[in-house]
């Protein structure tokens, strides 16, 4: 009975435990559930965000490398379309027109900058869950583009009409100013400048007239070292030293004289301007001033601003020639003669290896054109009257001359071939004036040292040879065809065009500064430059303003992107 009892009481115990159990696992499971649920809505939650970040990065990314693929074509110097809408080209063709904030572009000689801003809106899916209700991809671009070295040449009107008005004392200021500012900051000697002057010629001094091998005709006069450089030296940007060129004469093509049937002394000066008989400095094409010659790039300020200083106005307008020489001491093919002229401490160290090439990513070459005038029509003595013996000759005795004429003269002559200016006559011999110490024939750069061209044309030729007025008109013209030979303005303009042309497809930089000048020289000087933002027209002090904002254009030079 008692076994009984106790198998039932265990029985019930059991069915309890079984129960509580029961009534335990429910109550857990309920409570795994919940966890369930709250680990399944973090797991959505983070995959949410996961798929919102990646969207924001991807758009990011995009917007970013649009961006910098737009600032680094727009930025670099060859990029010859404006730089704003190169960037916003590139970001159009992308889709992102809207998301493009502002364009900022600063650029000068030397450089170009480029900075961009955009900013595109990404809608998340998710994060607004946690109160994120925006994410802004935003998207910042700078490129730049800067190099190292600059060479410049300052190609510098220096004629005859260059001392009225104070030009000249205007130009001095501006280019040594120009100087200071363009060197002064230059502490790692990366920018040369050279000074190219210029009047009816180029005097290109000893030193550089010495590299060239194949000259003729030197007048031998101290500081006369001009070239009558050929038209084809036009065609190419190089001068080789090897060129064949004759030596401007010294010379005066220019002065008219008095055509009276009558003797005029050579010296005589009473028939008033232009028509004296002795040579006119003034009107020679290479005149001889030392101060106006060509120097060789530099880099010292005080140096340059002396060879400033040292300029003079005088002479004619020979815009072609000047921008010729600038150009040519700029052809990498000039470099051999630089580097004899470091050698020989005539050029600084610090610039071995320029000219630099064309195509050298990392220099630039700038020249600056000024002048206050146009073309005027050049002339030269033609080759066989530049150098040798002439037929005149000069009397020991009194200094007077004679000429010597083997055909062509009057049957007034008979058989005598000496003409005598100062005596109206022919005769068998020189003129010596009867004395015995007789007379010196001259030499073509003699003759013209004492008298002018057109003199010589009329008094030894035309009235020597011309029995009337005609004749003697007839004689004179073909005397000073024979002596000298001229180039049309016309001719001088295209060959400045074709010299500016070739300057700028070899990536030179032209700034033009027309001071003071006429029309036609204003013409010739802006199309002569880079574009019309290269070119100024400047009157007066404003010669200043032209120079500073060039000077400004150029500062420390590095290559950066």
């Amino acid at each position: 009975m008692i076994s009984a009892m106790l198998g039932n009481q265990r029985q019930h115990d059991r069915k309890a435990r079984n129960a509580v159990l029961q009534r335990f696992w429910a109550a857990q499971d309920g409570t795994l559930t919940m966890l369930a649920l709250c680990l399944f809505m973090l797991m959505v939650m983070m995959g949410g965000l996961a798929v919102d970040l990646m969207r924001y990065e991807q758009k990011r990314t995009t917007l970013q490398n649009t961006l910098d693929r737009a600032t680094l074509a727009s930025a670099a110097l060859t990029q010859e379309l404006d730089p704003e809408s190169v960037v916003r080209d590139y970001i159009g063709k992308a889709g992102m027109t809207s998301y493009l904030k502002g364009v900022t572009v600063s650029e000068g000689l030397n450089f170009r900058n480029v900075e961009a801003d955009a900013s595109a809106a990404t809608d998340p899916y998710f994060l607004h869950l946690i109160g994120q209700k925006e994410m802004d991809a935003s998207g910042h671009s700078m490129a730049e583009q800067r190099v190292n070295n600059v060479e410049i040449m300052l190609v510098l009107d220096v004629s005859g009409s260059m001392a009225s008005n104070s030009k000249l004392v205007n130009l001095k200021v501006a280019a040594k100013e120009f100087v200071d500012t363009v060197l002064s900051s230059d502490a790692d000697h990366k920018i040369s400048v050279g000074l190219v002057p210029f009047n009816g010629q180029v005097n290109i001094g000893a030193d550089l007239r010495s590299k060239f091998t194949n000259l003729s005709d030197d007048p031998a006069v101290t500081n006369v070292q001009c070239v009558d450089m050929p038209s084809n030296v036009y065609n190419s940007t190089a001068l080789p030293t090897s060129t064949a060129m004759s030596m401007t004469a010294h010379a005066d093509t220019y002065s008219s004289t008095n055509q009276v049937t009558s003797y005029v002394a050579f010296n005589d000066t009473n028939y008033g301007i232009g028509y004296s008989a002795s040579y006119n400095a003034g009107n020679v094409w290479c005149p001889p001033v030392g101060g106006n010659i060509i120097r060789l790039p530099t880099q010292t300020i005080a140096t340059l601003k002396t060879q400033i200083d040292g300029l003079s106005a005088v002479g004619a307008t020979s815009i072609n020639a000047g921008l010729k020489w600038g150009l040519a001491l700029m052809d990498p093919a000039a470099q051999t003669m630089y580097t004899q002229f470091i050698t020989a401490k005539k050029m600084p160290s610090t610039l071995a290896g320029r000219p630099f090439g064309f195509t050298d990513p990392e220099s630039m070459k700038v020249i600056v054109l000024m002048t206050d005038g146009e073309h005027f029509a050049e002339e030269r003595v033609n080759t066989a009257y530049k150098s040798g013996l002439s037929p005149i000759y000069k009397s020991v005795n009194d200094g007077l001359y004679s000429i010597r004429h083997t055909t062509g003269r009057p049957t007034t002559a008979g058989t005598n071939q000496y003409w005598v200016p100062s005596q109206n006559a022919w005769q068998a011999g020189p003129w010596t004036n009867n004395k015995t110490t007789g007379a010196v024939q001259q030499t073509w750069p003699q003759v013209w040292s004492q008298m002018r061209l057109s003199y010589v044309a009329w008094q030894l030729y035309a009235r020597a040879l011309g029995t009337n007025p005609t004749t003697r008109t007839t004689q004179f013209n073909t005397a000073m065809t024979a002596f000298r030979s001229q180039t049309p303005t016309g001719t001088m303009d295209s060959q400045l065009q074709q010299i500016c042309t070739l300057a700028k497809n070899q990536r030179v930089i032209v700034y033009g500064i027309a001071f003071e000048a006429p029309t036609a020289g204003q013409t010739q000087i802006r199309n002569c430059a880079t574009s019309t933002a290269h070119y100024f027209n400047a009157a007066g002090l404003q010669i200043r303003t032209a120079f500073r904002a060039i000077a400004s254009n150029i500062s420390q030079l590095r290559l950066t992107q």
